[in-house]
C-alpha cells in the first residue's frame, strides 16, 4: 500500500510475516524437521499458505485431545491448481494415487476449478508436495497473498470460441505466477538463489498483495465461472469463431464478517473493453494496483472489491489507464443466462463428446455408495479423454471418441455412479463448502448439511412438480463466501452450530446477489420458511421465470444492486 505521511496506518501483522520471509521462506524448513511436533510455527503457518497448504486440525477430535492433554490432530490441506480446471488422465490418476497414500482417501474439487487433498501428516507434507509437482500440476500461489487458479469455461472444446478463452486464463496464470524460488528450494530441493531487493517479485514485490487475488475468464451466454464474484474478470466477446476482445470488470468478491457493517459481499464492476493481446498487460496492472492502493492495515478489508469501493471503478479506470499508457475502449453489450454446469453428453465442435458428472459437495469417495472415485480412476486409465473441473465442483470427462461413449456409461454403471439424469434441479445446482471438521472459521457444518437439507427439500419440490425446475443452494459454515453463497438463488451462511443466515433472490445468471431474509434459523426454521415460498412459486411463477427472480418480484426481499446494499 502506497503510504500517506500525513495519516499513517499500523500494519496488519501479516505484512510483517512477509516482509520477514525472505520471499516467503521463513522457517518453513526448520519448522518440517521439528519431529516433536505435527505443527508448524504460526509464521510459518501463514507463508506455507502461498506454497499451497492450509495447517489444520480435526475439530471433531479436539475436544477429547484437549481433555487427555494432547496435542490437537494436525494435518494439513494441499490445493492443487488447475489453470482453466483442465487435467490430463495421467495427472488425474497421480492426483487420486496420492490421496490414498498420503491423505484421507477423499478429493474435494472446489470451486476454483482445483483439487484439495486432505489429512496429509506433516512428516509426508515434503513428499507429497514433490510428487504433486511430478504430474506438473503444482501448488505455488493455490492460497496467500496472491493471484489464485484462474479460472475459465469449462469444456474449452466446446467450441474453438471456449479454447480461445482457455488459452488466455492460462497466460494469465502463468504470467501471476510468483517469481520466487522459494517453492523449489523447499519441496523441491531446487538450488537456493539469492536476490537483492524486490527484482525476485517484479510483480508482487517482497510483501505481496494485501489478501488473496482472484481471476476469471467468462465466455457468454454461460456464467459458469461466477465471473462478477472475481476481483478481475474477463469477459469474451466474439464475432464469429473468433474472440475480438474482452470486457474488463474489477471488484468482485463475496466475503463479509457476521455483524460488521462494514464487510459486505460485491459484484465487479464493467469499466471497459481490451483487445486479447492487451488482457496480460491489463491484468498485471490490475493486480499492481490492488498491491499498492489495497489496505494492509485491516485484513477484513485488504481485498479488491474495497479499493474498488473505497475509490470508485471512475478512479480505477482512470489510474489503469495512466498506467497502460493508453486507454480501455468502451464496454461492449453482453448478457448471460445461467451459472449452471452442463450434465450429461454434449458433443463438442470437432466431434469429440463430452459426459458433464454431477459430484455432490465436489467429494469424491471410493466407499459406501459414493464410488465415483472409483469410476473416475478406471476410465483415466482405460479412456482416452481429458478432465475439467468446473468453478460448480462438478467434473467433465471431455475428449471422448464416439465409439469409447458406452464404454463410459458402462464404466459409470458398474460403479453404481447417480447419473445427472435421475437428479433433481436443484442438487445439480447445490454447492457446499467443506467447512466442519476440518476449517478453522466454520461456525456450523455445510458439506455434511446441505445433501440433507436437499433430500427434505426434495420431497417438497417433488410434490409440487418442480423435480426438473433449476434452483441456485449454496451453503458455507461461515460468512467468508468460499461456496458463492451470496449468489445461490437461496443461501445459507453458518452463524452458529446448527444456525444459518437464509438468503434468497439472488441471479441464476450470477449478476444479482441474494438478501438476507431469516437470520439464524435452525434446519427445521429453513424447511419451514422456504415450503411456502416454494409454494408460492409453484403456483404463480410465469414459464420462464427462475427462482431467484420470482422472490424479488413477489417481494419476499428485495432486489440488492451495490454491496453497501447488503445486510447482514
Amino acid at each position: 500500500m502506497i503510504s500517506d505521511p500525513n495519516n499513517p496506518q499500523k500494519l496488519s501483522a501479516n505484512e510483517g510475516i512477509k516482509e520477514r520471509s525472505n520471499f516467503l521462506r521463513g522457517t518453513i524448513l526448520e519448522s518440517l524437521s521439528d519431529e516433536s511436533t505435527g505443527a508448524i510455527s504460526a509464521d510459518d503457518a501463514q507463508l506455507t499458505k502461498f506454497h499451497g497448504t492450509y495447517m489444520q486440525d480435526d475439530r471433531d477430535k479436539r475436544a477429547a485431545l484437549i481433555k487427555e492433554k494432547k496435542e490437537k490432530a494436525y494435518s494439513f490441506m494441499i490445493r492443487v491448481r488447475v489453470p482453466g480446471g483442465v487435467c490430463t488422465p495421467a495427472q488425474w490418476l497421480g492426483i487420486d494415487g496420492l490421496a490414498d497414500k498420503f491423505g484421507e482417501s477423499t478429493l474435494k474439487l472446489t470451486t476454483r476449478q482445483a483439487f484439495q487433498l486432505y489429512g496429509v501428516l506433516k512428516k509426508n507434507l515434503k513428499q507429497t508436495m514433490k510428487e504433486i509437482n511430478d504430474t506438473l500440476l503444482d501448488t505455488l500461489a493455490a492460497c496467500g497473498d496472491v493471484n489464485r487458479n484462474v479460472m475459465s469455461p469449462a469444456n474449452p472444446f466446446e467450441s474453438s470460441l471456449h479454447g480461445q478463452a482457455l488459452e488466455i486464463a492460462q497466460k494469465i496464470h502463468n504470467h501471476l505466477t510468483p517469481n520466487t524460488s522459494s517453492y523449489a528450494e523447499i519441496w523441491l530441493d531446487g538450488e537456493k538463489k539469492f536476490t537483492v531487493g524486490e527484482e525476485e517479485e517484479p510483480i508482487y514485490g517482497k510483501t505481496y498483495l494485501p489478501r488473496k487475488f482472484k481471476i476469471a475468464v467468462a465466455l457468454p451466454p454461460r456464467n459458469d465461472v461466477d465471473v462478477f464474484s472475481n476481483c478481475l474478470g474477463f469477459v469474451g466477446i466474439s464475432k464469429g469463431e473468433k474472440i475480438v476482445g474482452y470486457n474488463v470488470l474489477v471488484g468482485g468478491g463475496l466475503g463479509m464478517t457476521h455483524g460488521k457493517t462494514a464487510t459486505f459481499p460485491r459484484l465487479a464492476d464493467v469499466i471497459g473493453f481490451c483487445s486479447p493481446d492487451q488482457v496480460i498487460e491489463v491484468a498485471e496492472e490490475i493486480v499492481k494496483i490492488q498491491r499498492d492502493f489495497g489496505d494492509r492495515s485491516d485484513r477484513r478489508h485488504a481485498r479488491m472489491k474495497y479499493t474498488v469501493e473505497d475509490k470508485g471503478p471512475d478512479w480505477i479506470l482512470q489510474e489503469l489507464n495512466r498506467r497502460l499508457g493508453w486507454s480501455l475502449k468502451e464496454a461492449r453489450e453482453f448478457s448471460f443466462d445461467s451459472t449452471t454446469d452442463r450434465y450429461g453428453w454434449t458433443e463438442d465442435a470437432d466431434g469429440k463428446w463430452a459426459f458433464g458428472l454431477f459430484v455432490e459437495g465436489g467429494r469424491l469417495k471410493a466407499e459406501g455408495k459414493s464410488l465415483g472415485r472409483l469410476a473416475l480412476r478406471k476410465i483415466a486409465e482405460e479412456i482416452s479423454c481429458q478432465f475439467r473441473l468446473t468453478a460448480n465442483q462438478n467434473v467433465i470427462i471431455a475428449r471422448v471418441d464416439k465409439e469409447d461413449k458406452e464404454k463410459v456409461e458402462k464404466i459409470l454403471s458398474d460403479f453404481q455412479v447417480v447419473l445427472p439424469s435421475e437428479l433433481s434441479g436443484i442438487r445439480l445446482n447445490s454447492i457446499a463448502c467443506t467447512a466442519l471438521p476440518t476449517c478453522s472459521l466454520a461456525l456450523a457444518e455445510s458439506e455434511r448439511y446441505l445433501p440433507k437439507l436437499v433430500d427434505e427439500l426434495e420431497s417438497i419440490i417433488d410434490s409440487l412438480g418442480l423435480r426438473d425446475q433449476s434452483i441456485a443452494i449454496r451453503s458455507t459454515g461461515c460468512p467468508n463466501g468460499c461456496g458463492r453463497p451470496y449468489l445461490g438463488e437461496i443461501g445459507l451462511v453458518g452463524k452458529a452450530p446448527g444456525k444459518y443466515n437464509l438468503y434468497l433472490g439472488a441471479g441464476l445468471d450470477g449478476t444479482r446477489l441474494n438478501k438476507l431474509y431469516r437470520p439464524a434459523i435452525t434446519h427445521e426454521e429453513i424447511i419451514r420458511e422456504l415450503k411456502p415460498v416454494l409454494e408460492d412459486f409453484a403456483s404463480n411463477h410465469t414459464p420462464s421465470e427462475r427462482f431467484g427472480d420470482f422472490c424479488i418480484r413477489k417481494g419476499y426481499v428485495k432486489a440488492t444492486v451495490l454491496g453497501s446494499d447488503f445486510h447482514d
